[in-house]
């Protein structure tokens, strides 16, 4: 993955794909989900899947909504493997039993998270450890995949110290362990508490093993600074959701919104130098993740024919919607 995203930048490394916009709980601080949306037909989600591999997509990861209400998901992730693409999913995990587990080890699989806000359940979110942690028994004792645990700090979390019972477990039960900053309703940094960023700093300690530390972005938000940063959303970073558009990411849907179907390298190469005003005061850990491949190459500026200047010219910057 790392050779192939070195030298070319003309695909996308990581693609979030929308199977079901329906969730099965309803978190105060999310706003990726709803109560009624039916699944996406199959021959729609195989359609975009090839189109994500006719662009050389490197990583699928499966999203919602709730992903695991979708009645064909095996399926989708056997279509996904077929392509030679990695795929990956994030689930609240509620609707893990062990044999939906083994279904998942038999499709394919290689990697799945669980964000874990709380250690009990509240009115802002329900995926507790309280209630998940026989999910993640089950994980261990099953999953023949790899298992990240995400636990969260900020955001109206009652109880930040829960971020470290969490994590703490996960390691326990050896899986690996990542900490989020939770974002306000435009995907925006909301600076933590100096309890907040304590327990932050703890985190990043204990999950030292993990395989997703390149997380150097939080250090700022944590303290409510800015990142200066080139954002290759639209580009190495693609969300398609239930629709099938390609947006920026979850928090910044409308923004290219054009139907993956006609999505082309040329769309890649533009979006890949497009300045986005939402990018300094950004939370959104995979687009940051993915992001930092192309760092030390193509300023992100056009020249009015299209192309990268690399040694000059305009800004091309695209105004999006950030919080008040």
């Amino acid at each position: 993955m790392i050779l192939k995203g070195l030298i070319s930048a003309d695909h996308p490394i990581l693609a979030h794909l929308i199977p079901i916009r329906r969730c099965n709980l309803s978190c105060a601080y999310c706003n990726e989900y709803d109560r009624h949306s039916p699944p996406v037909p199959m021959e729609d989600l195989f359609r975009r899947i090839d189109k994500l591999a006719q662009l050389g997509t490197t990583i699928i990861t499966l999203s919602g909504g709730e992903p695991l209400l979708h009645p064909e998901l095996d399926s989708v992730i056997r279509r996904v493997r077929s392509r030679g693409i990695i795929a990956g999913m994030i689930t609240n995990g509620y609707l893990l039993t062990a044999e939906r587990i083994r279904r998942l080890n038999r499709a394919g699989l290689e990697h799945l998270q669980i964000s874990i806000d709380n250690v009990n359940p509240c009115e802002v979110s329900k995926k507790s450890l309280k209630v998940l942690d026989r999910k993640l028994q089950l994980l261990a004792a099953h999953a023949e995949f790899h298992v990240n645990i995400n636990s969260v700090v900020g955001g109206g979390i009652r109880t930040p110290q829960d971020a470290l019972v969490i994590g703490r477990r996960a390691v326990e039960l050896g899986f690996s362990s990542t900490v989020g900053i939770i974002h306000d309703g435009s995907g925006q940094l909301r600076p933590l508490s100096f309890e907040e960023q304590e327990i932050y700093l703890q985190m990043k300690k204990l999950g030292k093993r993990s395989y997703a530390q390149i997380n150097y972005f939080q250090d700022n938000v944590a303290r409510g600074l800015e990142n200066r940063w080139r954002c290759r959303a639209g580009a190495r970073y693609l969300y398609i959701c239930e629709d099938g558009l390609v947006h920026y990411c979850s928090q910044q849907r409308g923004y290219p919104a054009k139907p993956l179907e006609e999505y082309t390298t040329a769309d890649i190469r533009r979006e890949f130098v497009t300045e986005k005003s939402c990018a300094p005061r950004c939370t959104v850990a995979c687009v940051h993740q993915v992001s930092y491949m192309d760092f030390w190459r193509a300023p992100q500026r056009l020249t009015p024919s299209g192309q990268p200047a690399l040694d000059g010219g305009t800004p091309d910057l695209v105004q999006l919607e950030t919080s008040k």
